[in-house]
């Protein structure tokens, strides 16, 4: 598997969110090729506000591996990590974060803030992409169907 299907799977699981009416990220973590753990949004479905894709693939993760340090490890995700998000990848010490779509009001790895460039004692390394036209699409339409659906409402 490559980098392209690592995501791939992330936009399965987001689209799993959409389905369950929560905003569509998914996310895999993965070491030595391998997928370890994965997540997708629950924050509707479990009226959580911390059940983000990134979170639910880190308990996952060390879950498997039976420890809170992921070392070697690289998080695929559709969309860039949110400040409670990005916390979390620091405090795991996940080595690579990898996202599809940016994250102009929440994004915590170079929209708003790269938290990962503060003073903290890990410090992942970044990269967007891939697929991701794919990721932001997903969201888009995701977005599109609620406001039409308000609309028919009204």
């Amino acid at each position: 598997m490559d980098h392209k299907d690592y995501m791939a799977r992330a936009l399965e699981l987001a689209a799993q969110a959409a389905e369950h009416g929560d905003v569509p990220v998914g996310c895999v973590i993965v070491k030595d090729g391998e997928i370890i753990g994965e997540g997708r949004n629950r924050r509707e479905e479990h009226g959580d506000a911390t059940a983000h894709a990134e979170l639910e693939a880190i308990r996952d993760a060390c879950a498997r591996l039976g420890s809170w340090r992921l070392h070697g490890c690289t998080l695929y995700v559709t969309l860039e990590p949110c400040p409670m998000c990005a916390g979390g990848i620091i405090n795991s010490r996940i080595e690579t974060v990898r996202y599809g779509a940016r994250d102009e009001k929440a994004g915590c790895c170079s929209s708003v803030l790269n938290l990962f460039e503060e003073r903290f004692n890990h410090h992942p390394r970044i990269y967007r992409g891939p697929l991701e036209p794919q990721c932001q699409k997903i969201l888009q339409d995701f977005f599109l169907d609620l406001r039409e659906d308000g609309e028919e409402q009204a």
